[in-house]
């Protein structure tokens, strides 16, 4: 899709919003979505080569994006991706945490490094990003939109080794609602999406031909009412909702967007 500079303005022109992950299938498809409505991007991650790439993609359709090569692990990593993000937009207005990471083994087998690895990329790492994004929001007296991305596994347990994986994502929904409540009063909202498994580098192999993938899918199939797999952009669409004023009410929320996974 080709950004069209006569585009009908829409209310994320000229916001900054801050994708961390943006190297990922879902924080990539966020940033082009968003640089297509006029956003300012700040889009992080660990990919360079990725990472740049998408930063001329998107200026060459006629967006304004900003490449951090870094990933909110150290306070002071957190600190800078917010601080290079005001320093060129002059703002923050949003946040989307679509980074993560899984390590699939059963606990008896699990080492205590690769649990570590799982917590720290996937709680340690959203909770120092939002601390210094919320920080800065108060010190600026301005009002904005968290947007973490969690997964049906919050909710739902899993027998095939993911003892780390679940529980981080459990944290992240309690997160999600604590912060909320925690800033309510400073008009910063703090919602969750929770998706089932959708197409990316990790998942691709589900969505092929060959028998374990068309095994495992049949298995996934049985549990979704909608009965397909899901894109990227079907979770792009609740990120932008809780990012807009759509959701202007709405803080401390799950979204699970599962094709009807949970309901089942």
């Amino acid at each position: 899709m080709t950004m069209d500079s006569t585009k009908t303005a829409s209310e994320f022109e000229g916001k900054s919003i801050v994708v961390v992950g943006a190297t990922g299938a879902l924080g990539g498809a966020t940033s082009r979505r968003l640089a297509e409505l006029g956003a300012l991007v700040t889009m992080t991650g660990a990919n360079a080569e990725v990472l740049t790439a998408l930063e001329n993609e998107i200026t060459a359709r006629g967006g304004t994006a900003l490449a951090v090569n870094l990933r909110p692990q150290s306070e002071n990593d957190a600190t800078e991706i917010v601080a290079r993000a005001t320093e060129r937009f002059e703002k923050v207005d949003g946040l989307v945490v679509a980074s993560g990471t899984n390590r699939v083994a059963m606990i008896s087998d699990m080492t205590l490094e690769q649990f570590d690895e799982v917590m720290n990329a996937n709680v340690r790492a959203t909770w120092l990003i939002c601390r210094a994004f919320g920080g800065e929001l108060i010190k600026s007296n301005r009002s904005g939109s968290v947007v973490i991305v969690t997964s049906t596994r919050a909710l739902l347990g899993h027998g095939a080794g993911y003892s780390a994986y679940c529980s981080s994502k459990g944290a992240e929904n309690l997160l999600t609602r604590t912060l909320a409540a925690e800033w309510g009063a400073a008009k910063i909202r703090v919602n969750a999406v929770a998706p089932t498994v959708f197409r990316s580098n990790l998942t691709a192999w589900m969505y092929e031909d060959d028998e374990r993938a068309v095994k495992t899918r049949e298995g996934m199939l049985s549990r979704i009412p909608l009965g397909r797999l899901a894109e990227p952009d079907d979770v792009v669409g609740p990120t932008l909702f809780f990012l807009s004023e759509s959701s202007g009410f709405c803080t401390g929320q799950i979204l699970y967007v599962d094709g009807g996974y949970t309901a089942c």
